[in-house]
């Protein structure tokens, strides 16, 4: 998905700052025709999430950490899909959330409900639609918020399995670098990540939410406007499931009252793991 002029291959020259890093073209067809990422060859410095989001903004380039997880791949290893990828903007995020629910949620509405296909089953429930704007306001700026949660990051790199490392994607926006590079993590899941995206971008909107680190299925997003009741934290937690059911189905707490409370309530960080 290519949708603005890519300055990657320029970055030689740009006046960036950058450490020694490697430009990844690698995707699941082959080479791709341009560069879809930058991302340096070593752990993330404290400093370098706010230096280079302040540097590659004025370049049409956004910030993210890149990790190599358990299995130590790294984004050549990702099978990216740029070319399977559509435009967030053309997705609506209610819709998009509202297919996965009808399709993932039938045991998370209700004890009765024995899922699909099942003698006497009831079938999910209707999709309860997107959850409101929390009442609270914001207590410091979003990317105050994102180059904080980076911060910490970097600071505790044997927490990431190997250190989280920057890297830089041409997007408009942070729910958009999922797309920009075809990112294929929750491929058992959806297919086209850039539904996924328009859901990121909603949640830009309503949670002050950033992309902040992406592995090879995991996803870390900053949230600068938390819910602050329980009431709004179970509303997102419908979201929350039908965005990536593996975060409740295969880990515990299991169910969404347990996993409203202890993941999503007055959570500052929110994290997604697709099989």
């Amino acid at each position: 998905m290519a949708t603005l002029p890519n300055p990657l291959p320029s970055l030689a020259t740009s006046g960036l700052d950058l450490p020694p890093g490697s430009l990844v073209d690698a995707t699941l067809d082959g080479p791709w025709h341009e560069p879809l990422l930058w991302y340096a060859d070593g752990p993330a410095d404290l400093r370098d999430w706010s230096r280079l989001r302040a540097g590659g903004r004025r370049l049409g380039l956004l910030p993210v950490l890149v990790t190599g997880g358990r299995r130590d791949q790294w984004p050549e290893e990702w099978d990216l899909c740029p070319d399977g990828t559509s435009y967030p903007g053309d997705h609506d995020a209610d819709e998009v959330l509202a297919g996965y629910w009808t399709d993932y949620a039938a045991d998370e509405v209700a004890p009765e409900n024995t899922g699909s296909g099942t003698e006497g089953s009831q079938g999910p429930g209707p999709w309860p639609g997107l959850a409101p704007v929390p009442a609270r306001e914001a207590a410091e700026d979003a990317d105050t918020v994102a180059a904080g949660l980076a911060g910490v990051i970097a600071a505790d790199a044997d927490a990431w399995l190997g250190g989280a490392r920057m890297a830089l994607v041409p997007a408009r926006r942070s729910a958009d670098i999922p797309a920009a590079i075809g990112w294929s993590g929750p491929m058992n899941h959806e297919n086209d990540v850039a539904r996924l995206c328009a859901v990121l971008r909603s949640w830009e909107d309503r949670y002050d939410a950033r992309v902040v680190v992406l592995g090879f299925d995991t996803m870390t997003v900053s949230v600068g406007r938390p819910p602050a009741t329980i009431e709004e934290a179970r509303a997102l937690a419908a979201e929350h499931y039908a965005f990536c059911p593996d975060n409740i189905d295969q880990s515990p707490p299991y169910d969404l009252d347990a996993y409203a409370e202890k993941a999503v309530l007055n959570q500052e960080a929110w994290s997604f793991w697709w099989d």
